[in-house]
């Protein structure tokens, strides 16, 4: 894959600026990733995906999340559906799967066919006001299985792409990636009896998977977060529990998690070369000239092993 193709860059407003656009046809990237700064309503937020298609010599991800409650980038102009917390207590698969096809219909016509959703994190911390508050489809492996599938089998029947969050373990951070690396004390066996397994379970239904900004120091010795580490994403994701033909990608490189320890470029360059494929520039993207240099300096067996 050409070093291009490895960036998932955000915009940085509801219309793209002169510079925005030579920026993005020069680079090439392989996708966008869109926040509630960038959508007004829905005809404008369709210009806008028709216009980042143009751009692209290939035709690129255009994602956003929409997971339902709080974080629903859609906001301005279709209210948010009730979160997944609040569907989950319902207790009705029907609800999840008209919310599921709901989500997956709206995407499809704004033109932005990869929801970064679902989450797969199982809630270990109900109540807390963290990171999850409210994100999470059940307190046990079983219970975000079964919800967390109804949802993303119907986003997906809409020809929308789906992506499984934050593995291998977000629900365990007790603190937040956006500002700190939260340190998870738990190795691969411990791993596999738990967090895990809605990956596992739900792996054939699964498009993408985003890795997260925490550290396994079981895992990892070098102190490195999971969206760098090849312990984890070669080592545990893709051979030990199979997800070799999965896209996988960061999530945002501008969080605090990462920015305190490494520069977008290094921390780019140690995903891909970790086994990623795609990396999340969502802030700082004008900058993501250096980043691509970096990229560029990748020997061929690693970039090709991005194909």
């Amino acid at each position: 894959m050409s070093p291009h193709q490895l960036l998932l860059l955000g915009v940085s407003g509801p219309k793209l600026t002169p510079e925005e656009a030579a920026l993005y046809r020069e680079l090439q990237p392989g996708g966008f990733v869109l926040f509630t700064r960038n959508l007004v309503n829905a005809r404008q937020t369709r210009q806008l995906t028709d216009e980042l298609r143009t751009l692209c010599r290939t035709p690129p991800f255009i994602a956003i999340d929409n997971e339902g409650g709080r974080v629903w980038r859609t906001a301005p102009f279709v209210p948010a559906p009730p979160s997944p917390e609040q569907l989950r207590r319902k207790g009705d698969a029907s609800l999840i799967a008209r919310a599921g096809w709901a989500t997956g219909r709206l995407l499809d016509l704004l033109g932005i066919n990869f929801n970064l959703a679902p989450v797969l994190d199982i809630d270990h911390l109900p109540g807390a006001s963290n990171a999850l508050r409210g994100r999470c489809w059940g307190e046990s492996d079983q219970e975000v299985i079964t919800n967390a599938g109804v949802f993303n089998r119907w986003q997906r029947r809409q020809r929308i792409l789906g992506c499984a969050k934050h593995f291998p373990a977000g629900g365990r951070a007790a603190n937040d990636p956006h500002h700190d690396l939260p340190v998870v004390e738990m190795d691969t066996d411990e791993l596999q009896r738990s967090d895990l397994i809605p990956y596992t379970a739900l792996m054939p239904e699964l498009d993408a998977i985003m890795i997260s900004h925490l550290h396994f120091p079981r895992i990892d010795k070098d102190g490195l977060p999971a969206s760098l580490s090849r312990n984890i994403i070669q080592g545990l994701l893709r051979d030990r529990l199979g997800f070799d033909e999965h896209l996988v990608l960061t999530d945002d490189l501008d969080m605090g998690a990462i920015q305190q320890g490494y520069g977008t470029p290094e921390a780019a360059r140690l995903a891909i070369e970790a086994g990623g494929d795609l990396v999340l520039l969502c802030h700082e993207f004008m900058n993501a000239h250096q980043t691509l240099a970096a990229l560029q300096e990748l020997p061929g067996p690693v970039l090709c092993d991005t194909d």
